[in-house]
């Protein structure tokens, strides 16, 4: 039933039998809360957990965890055991959960090491999560024997679909798709929108960008408590009104043309008018953010943004223009160098503004972590001009990170 062979040779070693729900079957099904430490309160969990669910394979994980510790317990080792749960969406606030969960049991268990014990590729997602935290001498993968046959097969497949993960790929998806089919249709402009939808989503989740996106809109701070929410209104107000402008010079270019690809173009310099204040007040929106949340180093980031968005918008506004023709292509070339100069000057400017930043900033000897919240280890030096810093992590290597990947300086550094 397991695979992974153990390897401890040192009795007096602090051992943590690790189990892991990353999707938290455990509360969902029994309204048992994690972390559970030792041996009583995990072979009650994984006894209510089996209950009320006899074909949950988390429950088969918690009893190898407790099955493993009474063996090495029987053997003289000096071992705890512990289950952490996460979240039933997986994503980003499962492995929040997992590492606030881990940070817990270890103030409790000073462990020097850890078996992980796990079902499967999903809970061994967040292996680094706990590599970051404690040693890991051991993975044990619990495979549980299935009964073969197609009877079999249709009452797991049954089961998975009353899980919230999946019932949202098998069933939100198509629903969504054929809603935004039949709304098309209905406002007969043709399948195109849906297509471009759908093409702009499988984009995002191909290329992993989903939780960006997801964390981006979480921190908008979009409250009438603060300042910035007047800012996120008016990037709105303005996103409206740019969509209205580029309506009409569509209409207007194709009437008085009847060219289509112009009618286009001019569209698009309709909507690239107000683009600029839209971008602005978003990103003024979000540093003030960062000033509330003391997320200082983003201010570096979003001004970078600004610079990048005004040049982005020179540069497709003259290209719209030539292509409409009314600039010649030397124009074009011009103020295509023109606004590669001005970005050079911001990425310089900003870099001087950091480097000033860290020169005031007392970082040595501070504790770094990621986003995750997971410890990587302590500041022993800083390269100002270089822009770089050195870690000593908890395993006692040292590791040179680039200052750019810092979010947060407050007690502690916090990196991306």
């Amino acid at each position: 039933m397991a695979a992974g062979g153990l390897t401890l040779k040192n009795r007096e070693e602090r051992i943590l039998i690790l189990a892991v729900d990353i999707d938290n079957d455990l509360y969902r099904k029994t309204k048992i809360s994690g972390p559970l430490i030792g041996k009583v309160q995990n072979l009650n969990g994984a006894t209510q957990l089996a209950l009320a669910d006899p074909q949950d394979s988390d429950s088969n994980t918690m009893f190898e965890a407790v099955r493993l510790y009474d063996e090495m317990f029987g053997k003289g080792y000096l071992v705890n055991v512990a289950t952490i749960t996460g979240s039933e969406d997986e994503g980003y606030n499962a492995d929040m959960e997992i590492s606030r969960q881990l940070e817990l049991v270890l103030e409790q268990y000073h462990a020097d090491s850890c078996v992980f014990v796990t079902d499967g590729a999903s809970d061994q997602r967040v292996l680094p999560i706990v590599e970051s935290r404690v040693k890991v001498s051991s993975v044990r993968i619990i495979s549980i024997k299935q009964a073969e046959g197609l009877e079999n097969t249709y009452f797991t497949i049954l089961e998975k679909l009353k899980e919230p993960h999946y019932a949202r790929i098998v069933f939100g998806l198509p629903a969504v798709l054929i809603l935004l089919f039949a709304l098309s249709y209905i406002a007969g402009v043709g399948w195109e929108p849906p297509a471009a939808i759908i093409g702009v989503y499988l984009l995002i989740k191909g290329f992993g960008l989903e939780d960006a996106f997801i964390n981006s809109f979480r921190g908008f701070g979009f409250s009438i408590d603060r300042m910035s929410f007047v800012f996120y209104l008016v990037s709105i107000v303005f996103m409206i009104a740019a969509l209205f402008i580029a309506n009409g010079s569509y209409v207007s270019q194709y009437r008085a043309t009847g060219n289509e690809m112009g009618g286009y173009a001019a569209a698009i310099e309709g909507f690239l008018i107000l683009v600029p204040l839209i971008l602005i007040f978003y990103l003024v929106g979000r540093i003030l953010d960062a000033r509330d949340t003391r997320y200082i180093f983003r201010n570096f980031k979003y001004g970078m943004y600004i610079g990048s968005s005004v040049i982005f918008w020179v540069l497709s506004l003259s290209f719209v223009a030539w292509i409409i023709g009314q600039i010649y292509f030397g124009q074009l070339l011009f103020f295509t160098i023109v606004a590669i100069a001005i970005g050079i000057c911001i990425s310089i400017f900003t870099g001087f503004l950091r480097r000033r930043v860290l020169r005031h900033k007392r970082i040595k000897d501070k504790l770094v972590v990621n986003e995750l919240g997971a410890l990587i280890g302590k500041v022993a030096g800083i390269n100002v001009n270089a822009g770089r810093f050195t870690v000593n992590t908890s395993f006692g290597n040292p590791v040179t990170y680039s200052v750019d990947r810092i979010i947060e300086i407050s007690d502690r550094i916090v990196i991306k």
